[in-house]
């Protein structure tokens, strides 16, 4: 019970930490330091420690000698470049796994993302608006039930974080976004496989 409880702290850990650095509130460079981030949770120096860790093999930290555990830098456009067409391939990947084993519950979720994306459309928050973007392609992906996928999605996708900001911002009716995210999901639960995958081909770039 001990470590299920540390488990579930750690984890609520990474998600804040995580959705702060997607939304641009912890920069590129920001400095995080164990004691700091301890009192913040009021959590000990081990949950922090792992949740460092953890946040560290998804590309969002790296420790840099005489300043310790930072905001890890995003990639020179030609890697950012490179991981489009690998995001389309691993995602689509994933889609064509889970299809056929969809249900009604997984249909909700996304609901629920979806929702959150229209009022953070609706309100011109480009940082909710990011944060719930990442979350429903990251909902593919651990739909699929992949680990290592999962990981190597992580690793390129949230290097790039910023790219979901800039793209948005320069998008005249932010509401086109969530246009685009409802009607991959309504192809899905239509059940045409291949609308869904361009669509979502589509909105990868």
């Amino acid at each position: 019970m001990v470590d299920s409880k540390k488990s579930h702290r750690t984890t609520e850990i990474v998600e804040q930490l995580r959705e702060e650095i997607l939304s641009g509130q912890l920069p590129e460079g920001a400095r995080l330091t164990e004691m700091d981030v301890s009192k913040r949770f009021n959590q000990g120096r081990n949950a922090i420690r792992e949740a460092f860790q953890k946040l560290t093999h998804q590309g969002l930290l790296v420790t840099r000698p005489n300043r310790g555990v930072v905001v890890a830098a995003e990639p020179p456009k030609p890697i950012r470049d490179l991981i489009v067409p690998i995001r389309r391939m691993l995602e689509g990947y994933a889609l064509e796994l889970i299809f056929d084993e969809l249900d009604e519950e997984d249909f909700q979720r996304w609901e629920e993302l979806l929702e959150r994306m229209k009022a953070a459309c609706a309100a011109r928050d480009y940082a909710a608006i990011a944060e719930t973007d990442i979350a429903f392609h990251r909902s593919l992906m651990e739909r699929a039930g992949q680990p290592d996928l999962l990981v190597i999605w992580e690793a390129m996708v949230y290097r790039i974080r910023s790219h979901f900001r800039r793209t948005q911002r320069r998008c005249p009716d932010p509401m086109v976004i969530y246009d685009e995210h409802r009607a991959i999901v309504d192809c899905i639960h239509a059940g045409d496989l291949q609308a869904a995958l361009e669509l979502l081909s589509e909105k990868i770039e």
